[in-house]
């Protein structure tokens, strides 16, 4: 097993509460790393498993191992009686491991019932910091997930096509996605076409036939299944008209391309939207990294409309980073002084410009870099 940087936080986190919740998509590799720190493992998708876990809870409440609940949404009426076995004995932490797939479900169960006895982790597919600086193309073209993706190249694009399809017909309507498994389909592969840009939801739902209210309800549902990502404006005091709109993005670069039928990389490269795939691509890492490593940062993107844009904002409350993300080995001057002007607008600290320049360089203000570097920087 390739190890995962989420390990450390979860393990942080299980010697200071008695119960963490690993949230993030399907098949990411949540149960193989949860199957790693123990092996009393219940699986709430299972035939017979809830049944299982019922019959043996009273020795498994009163046991010293790790208990892992996997899809803990598929059995909420578990969260009661996991209160009432943490209460009972209150100061022991790192007894109990939720894996969950959809996040609102999950929280809202938590919420009502594990209030400040649990904590959570978002694992997400693999980054580069877990793989080796060569694999960054290949992460970017076949996406993080380990059976369809960088793990296995040679399943793509098969292995994301039917993964959405199961997701589609199966998974997200049992998890409450009111979408009939075409009119999700619809919508996914007209996200992708629309990946890096403001979210229209009025034009979307011209397209699919519903209101845009409903489109907006199943983008937020989408969005808490960990398949994309609305990433919201930056609202600076400034004279200029802003855009407004959250910007979209399909959060697995592996799912876009199998979405817009690119099937290798030369084809990538010949496509009119190479330059929002790479920016989804590096934001991605970005906020997956900020993640791995604990470091709370509200992400956002700017744009006036007279064309003055950064692709990342993050506020880390006390200060902003500006950050640009280009696919060149060789950025401009003029991208720099550019850089430079947006940040001024948006009062930043630090302006980074991320692009494939093989020798990072920089200062207190600035950093031209590279994903690797700033990956590890991060």
């Amino acid at each position: 097993m390739l190890f995962r940087e989420h390990i450390h936080e979860i393990k942080r986190k299980l010697s200071r509460f008695p119960a963490v919740a690993i949230l993030g998509p399907r098949q990411c590799g949540k149960t193989t790393l949860a199957k790693s720190l123990g092996t009393c493992y219940y699986d709430m998708e299972a035939e017979g498993s809830q049944t299982r876990l019922d019959a043996e809870w009273d020795e498994v409440a009163a046991g010293d191992k790790l208990v892992i609940i996997d899809e803990a949404q598929e059995a909420p009426e578990i969260f009661k009686r996991l209160r009432g076995a943490i209460d009972q004995d209150r100061k022991r932490n790192g007894r109990y491991l939720l894996l969950g797939s959809v996040s609102p479900s999950l929280i809202a169960s938590v919420s009502e019932s594990l209030a400040g006895r649990i904590a959570f982790v978002e694992m997400s597919p693999f980054s580069l910091l877990e793989l080796d600086a060569s694999q960054l193309d290949a992460l970017w073209l076949y996406g993080g997930y380990p059976d369809g993706g960088i793990l296995a190249p040679d399943n793509f694009p098969d292995w994301q096509n039917s993964y959405l399809a199961a997701l589609a017909s199966s998974d997200l309507p049992k998890w409450g996605l009111s979408a009939s498994a075409q009119m999700t389909k619809r919508l996914l592969q007209m996200l992708a076409t629309l990946h890096g840009q403001p979210l229209n939801a009025s034009m979307l739902g011209q397209s699919l036939g519903i209101d845009h209210k409903t489109v907006q309800r199943y983008i937020d549902f989408l969005e808490g299944a960990f398949l994309v990502r609305n990433l919201p404006p930056y609202f600076a005091n400034i004279k200029k008209r802003l855009v407004k709109r959250p910007r979209i993005y399909l959060r697995d670069s592996g799912l876009l391309h199998a979405l817009m039928r690119v099937q290798d990389l030369d084809m990538l490269y010949g496509q009119a939207w190479l330059g929002q795939s790479w920016e989804g691509f590096v934001i991605e890492q970005t906020l997956a990294t900020l993640s791995i490593r604990n470091r709370p940062a509200t992400p956002y993107y700017f744009r006036s409309s007279d064309g003055y844009e950064v692709d990342l904002i993050l506020d880390w409350g006390n200060e902003r980073w500006a950050i640009e993300i280009k696919l060149t080995s060789n950025p401009a001057k003029q991208e720099v002084e550019r850089l430079h002007k947006v940040a001024d607008m948006v009062n930043a600290s630090r302006r980074i410009l991320i692009c494939r320049i093989a020798s990072p360089f920089g200062n207190d203000q600035l950093t031209v870099t590279n994903t690797e570097a700033w990956l590890k920087q991060l």
